[in-house]
């Protein structure tokens, strides 16, 4: 089970349609005190001036995932502070960003969980979202392939595509401190 309320971070990553949104919602609700931290919502916290994760220019768009990064981190730490436990939904497409979050959640037990149904079906399930909710996005091969050279030797890299969501949140409430500890 995740560990006590308080003191596990749990990162549910993917690419876009992989079921981060749906999962960590599920795994929400099922912890008897937690909170979901959605990335795409903090970063639209932006409004003026907000350039998206891939948008121009790249400078600014990279300083922005980086404020949001630092946001997340925030909300995270206060969070489990008060008790609670944060689940944090947002791509991690490197390194470099989850050692960020590692770096600003040192008194934390990070659970890191990838989860990987595969392209295709992430390609379908972005297809059949909400038109407000899809995401415009055609570098899965090299965002699979980034995730995998940079990330492929940490946290759960956890095969999805024949789970139901709630199949896939019950798995990862069982198993994410023993498969997904980062820190």
């Amino acid at each position: 089970m995740i560990a006590a309320e308080g003191s596990s971070c749990l990162i549910v990553t993917g690419m876009p349609g992989a079921g981060k949104s749906t999962v960590t919602r599920l795994v929400a609700e099922q912890l008897p005190r937690s909170a979901r931290l959605d990335g795409d919502q903090i970063s639209r916290l932006i409004v003026g001036g907000r350039v998206g994760a891939l948008g121009a220019p790249a400078d600014e768009a990279a300083r922005q995932v980086d404020l949001c990064n630092r946001n997340l981190c925030m909300l995270a730490n206060n969070v489990c502070d008060a008790g609670f436990t944060p689940v944090i939904d947002w791509v991690i497409p490197d390194r470099r960003q989850l050692d960020f979050f590692v770096s600003l959640l040192p008194a934390r037990q990070v659970l890191f969980v990838v989860l990987m149904p595969g392209i295709e079906v992430c390609r379908y399930r972005n297809t059949i979202r909400d038109p407000h909710e899809q995401f415009d996005f055609d570098g899965y091969e090299g965002l699979d392939a980034g995730m995998k050279r940079e990330l492929g030797d940490v946290g759960w890299w956890f095969d999805t595509s024949a789970l139901t969501p709630d199949q896939t949140a019950d798995q990862v409430i069982r198993e994410a401190h023993h498969q997904a500890l980062v820190s």
